[in-house]
C-alpha cells in the first residue's frame, strides 16, 4: 500500500492534517494510518473548523517545494465546513468525500489536494479507504465520472485547461471603490474608521467591526508592549501592517509575525505581546471580550528587554 501512495505522487508527499472537536477522532485515525505509510503528516490538532480549514488550506496554498507534493486533510463534523474554509486559498482544491467514489471522482477530475471527511457521518474503516482511493489516484484517472474509462482526448484537454484557469478565477479582481488598488476586504473594511483608544493597555486602540463571533482592528503605537495575560476565549489574528512578536509563555514558543502571518492562540495560554513598528492587526474571537493579567507592564517589559537583547 505504501508503495502504492508513493507512486501517485510524482514526489515525496506532505500532508497537513488538522480538524475540530468534531473530526478530531477520525482525524487521528487517518493521521495514524499514514503514518504507518511513511508518509510525512504535519498534525496541526485541533481548532473551530473555519479556522484549521483556513490555516490547512493556507499551508497547501503557499507550499512551493519543487522537491516536495504538499496535500491536505481535514474533518469536522460534515466535512463540508472546513472544505469551505481551505477553499478560500487560492489553488486549493478541497472536497467532502463521503464514499471512495467521491475521492475517486475528484482527484480524476479536480485534482483534489486536500481531503474532507465527516467525523459524524464516515466510520475509521471507510475513511481509510477513502484515504487510500485519494492517495492513489492520479489526476484524470478512469472513474465513475467517466464510466470508469480513460477520458475522452476532448474531455482531458478540458481537464487541462481547467488546472491553469481555475487558479486564476478572483485573481485579478478589483473592489471599484478602492482608490488604491488593494483587494483585501480586510483592509477595505477598516478604511475612515475610527479605533477607540484600548484603556488597559497604553499604545494600543480596537474598534468592532462584527459581533458574534466578534471580530475587530486593533492598532498598537510602535514600542507598545502587551503584558502576559489571557482569555477565556481562543482567537485568530492575522497581520495588516507592522511587525510584531507574541510569547506564549504556556507553550513555551515565540511567533515573530510581519504583514500577512497568521496565528492562533487558544483560550488561557498565557501570552506577551511586543510591537517593533505601528502595527495593525484583525482579531476575530468567539463569545463576549475579557482579559485576564498575569503581570504588570514593567515586569513584561523587563522580561521583553531580555529576549529581544
Amino acid at each position: 500500500m505504501a508503495e502504492n501512495a508513493a507512486a501517485a505522487a510524482p514526489h515525496p508527499l506532505k500532508i497537513i492534517a488538522g480538524a475540530d472537536s468534531f473530526g478530531a477522532e477520525l482525524k487521528d485515525a487517518l493521521v495514524s494510518h499514514l503514518r504507518s505509510l511513511n508518509i510525512d503528516v504535519e498534525d496541526l490538532g485541533t481548532s473551530d473548523y473555519y479556522s484549521i480549514g483556513a490555516e490547512v488550506g493556507r499551508r497547501v496554498s503557499s507550499s512551493d517545494s519543487s522537491d516536495t507534493t504538499t496535500r491536505g486533510l481535514v474533518a469536522c463534523g460534515t466535512g463540508v465546513g472546513v472544505a469551505i474554509f481551505a477553499n478560500k486559498n487560492p489553488g486549493v482544491f478541497a472536497t467532502t468525500c463521503l464514499t471512495p467514489a467521491d475521492a475517486l471522482n475528484t482527484r480524476s477530475i479536480n485534482n483534489c489536494n486536500v481531503l474532507a471527511v465527516s467525523g459524524m457521518s464516515t466510520s475509521k474503516e471507510s475513511a481509510v479507504e477513502i484515504l487510500d482511493t485519494w492517495l492513489k489516484t492520479p489526476f484524470k484517472a478512469p472513474c465513475p465520472a467517466s464510466g470508469f474509462k480513460p477520458w475522452e482526448e476532448n474531455l482531458s484537454c478540458f481537464l487541462d485547461k481547467s488546472m491553469i484557469e481555475m487558479p486564476l478565477i478572483g485573481k485579478n479582481d478589483k473592489l471599484d471603490n478602492d482608490s488604491s488598488g488593494s483587494t483585501c476586504s480586510i483592509c477595505c473594511l477598516v478604511k475612515n474608521r475610527e479605533l477607540n483608544p484600548v484603556e488597559m493597555i497604553p499604545g494600543g486602540s480596537m474598534k468592532i467591526v462584527r459581533e458574534s463571533p466578534t471580530s475587530a482592528i486593533v492598532r498598537f503605537k510602535a514600542g507598545s508592549v502587551e503584558p502576559a495575560h489571557h482569555h477565556t476565549f481562543g482567537h485568530d489574528l492575522v497581520v495588516l501592517e507592522g511587525k510584531k512578536s507574541v510569547w506564549n509563555l504556556t507553550k513555551g514558543e515565540r511567533f515573530d509575525l510581519t504583514v500577512g502571518d497568521y496565528l492562533f492562540t487558544p483560550a488561557g495560554d498565557v501570552h506577551r505581546v511586543k510591537y517593533y513598528e505601528e502595527t495593525e492587526f484583525f482579531i476575530k474571537w468567539d463569545g463576549h471580550w475579557d482579559m485576564f493579567f498575569d503581570e504588570d507592564l514593567e515586569t513584561a517589559k523587563k522580561a521583553v528587554g531580555k529576549e529581544t537583547a
